[in-house]
């Protein structure tokens, strides 16, 4: 078997990651753009965890064509049972059941013998094999297990009618070579291997995941679960588009192929990016924003004369256009749809019309507009497009004698605009007192975080916030060339994504 086969766990393993939090819809626009990239399986959440999970798997299986749509399971018979309920209108469905399998997780945490946790597994492999032929099994903290006792879980769990056994390094514990010798051990002892499809899930606790992942498609596993930027729990899991780009930079080494369409890593990156609130380290290999820049002059001088010198990928194999188009406030329609097409966006109509116009307003207070400030405006764009209350105007007055004051108007939901005025102990702080005021949502601000999107006195600057209600944490960003509009925008971001999810659970 040449093929890799590419399982993302985006949407259940990354959205375990610390402040993370996508609703229904969102999971589903990311599960959508993972089957334009070509993922093979798609692990769209955990159904019997909350109903809010239930139901973002259900909506997934029913709007995904092509790829394998998987519901995790714990090793009991309700958790299989809802697993399949969520995902039993997919055209591939999946279920994959896990239970730990090291004496530590044994001991320590369910009080149970190997005797034991061999039948369970067994057992419930079994029954999610009466709803479908598709079966994974994972026996967690796997890197921490004696290598037999994994040998026999897995002998039992595919003699039951496992057709994918994954071998979990849970805490991230392992590192390469030992990791290896294990994939080489099981395809060694384990009797019925050639009946089921070996895969890997690596974590990042020692920053070993991706070098892990690939020693174990070396020594022959053929299915690598991963996430998109490397996000999960704690330092997170196998970055996706390491592991792609390393497959395809170095086929010499690994002679191996996948399904995965790489012009869609850049676009893929920047919406989970966007829709998690993670933002996305500027040294990060693949899609970090320096990863095609160059300051050295010698560096400078290579890439110019010959991009092969200092580049081992061609930034268009990612979906970054190789070239910049410089574009200012000269700069008309068919340019900056030409821009957007080759960042891989494509807006019409009402859509189109609002981000030409932000363009231009851009391109009045900035001598060029970079590819980032557009990314940052069409992002703008789409967090707007179903918004409850739309920010209209800010008016702020602050000083180091004088007490913040603003002045907030939204466009409430029945298109009325509403003003009110507040004082701070900051303008930012005055501005969200002046907003609570209009919209009246209990919530307590956990994250605020400013960058710079782009260089210079001109940048555009991104604001990251957190808020809390009921138990729940909502992600805002908003972006402006002033941080106090970037900062309402913000706020506005995450208080319609509380809005939205209230309407739903009403609903």
């Amino acid at each position: 078997m040449d093929k890799v086969i590419i399982f993302d766990t985006t949407l259940r393993d990354g959205e375990q990651a610390a402040g993370a939090g996508l609703s229904a819809q969102e999971k589903l626009q990311i599960a959508q753009q993972l089957e334009k990239l070509g993922i093979d399986v798609i692990e769209a959440g955990f159904p019997i965890s909350s109903p809010g999970d239930f139901e973002a798997v259900q909506l997934i299986s029913r709007k995904v064509e092509n790829s394998t749509v998987c519901a995790l399971a714990h090793a009991n018979p309700e958790a299989v049972d809802k697993a399949w309920e969520a995902i039993k209108k997919a055209k591939h469905p999946r279920i994959h059941v896990f239970l730990s399998a090291s004496d530590i997780h044994l001991f320590y945490q369910l009080k149970k013998t190997r005797d034991e946790i061999l039948q369970v597994s067994r057992d419930m492999v079994a029954r999610a094999k009466r709803y479908t032929e598709d079966v994974e099994f994972s026996p967690m903290d796997a890197s921490r297990t004696e290598p037999a006792y994994i040998y026999q879980i897995l002998e039992a769990v595919i003699r039951a009618g496992a057709t994918t056994v994954n071998i979990p390094d849970t805490v991230g514990y392992a590192v390469p070579q030992e990791y290896g010798d294990l994939i080489t051990g099981i395809l060694n002892n384990v009797p019925n291997i050639d009946k089921a499809v070996v895969s890997v899930h690596c974590h990042n606790d020692l920053g070993l995941a991706v070098a892990n992942s690939l020693e174990a498609i070396r020594r022959g596993a053929r299915q690598v679960e991963c996430t998109i930027n490397g996000i999960g729990e704690r330092a997170g899991n196998a970055s996706l588009e390491e592991i792609i780009m390393a497959l395809k930079t170095r086929s010499d080494a690994y002679g191996l192929t996948t399904n995965i369409d790489t012009k869609q890593i850049y676009k893929t990156s920047r919406l989970v990016s966007e829709l998690t609130g993670f933002i996305v380290q500027p040294n990060k290999a693949i899609i970090g924003a320096n990863a095609f820049r160059h300051q050295s002059g010698i560096h400078q001088d290579g890439v110019i004369k010959k991009a092969i010198t200092y580049e081992i990928m061609d930034p268009k194999t990612i979906g970054i256009p190789a070239s910049s188009l410089v574009l200012g406030k000269l700069s008309g329609r068919h340019a900056f749809q030409e821009r957007l097409a080759e960042l891989g966006y494509t807006l019409e109509g009402e859509a189109f019309k609002h981000a030409f116009q932000a363009f231009k307003e851009l391109a009045d207070k900035k001598r060029e507009v970079t590819d980032r400030d557009i990314e940052s405006l069409i992002e703008e764009e789409l967090r707007t497009a179903s918004e409850v209350y739309h920010l209209d105007h800010i008016e702020v007055t602050c000083g180091d004698h004088s007490i913040p004051t603003a002045t907030v108007r939204l466009i409430g939901p029945n298109g009325q605009a509403v003003a009110d005025a507040a004082l701070g102990t900051g303008p930012v702080d005055a501005v969200y007192e002046a907003i609570n005021r209009i919209v009246r949502v209990p919530n307590k601000l956990t994250e605020f975080t400013v960058k710079s999107v782009t260089e210079g006195i001109d940048a555009i600057g991104e604001v990251l916030i957190r808020i809390e209600s009921d138990g729940v944490t909502y992600t805002g960003r908003g972006a402006s060339t002033d941080i106090i509009v970037a900062s309402a925008k913000a706020y506005m971001n995450a208080l319609n994504r509380l809005l939205a999810t209230k309407k739903t659970r009403k609903d």
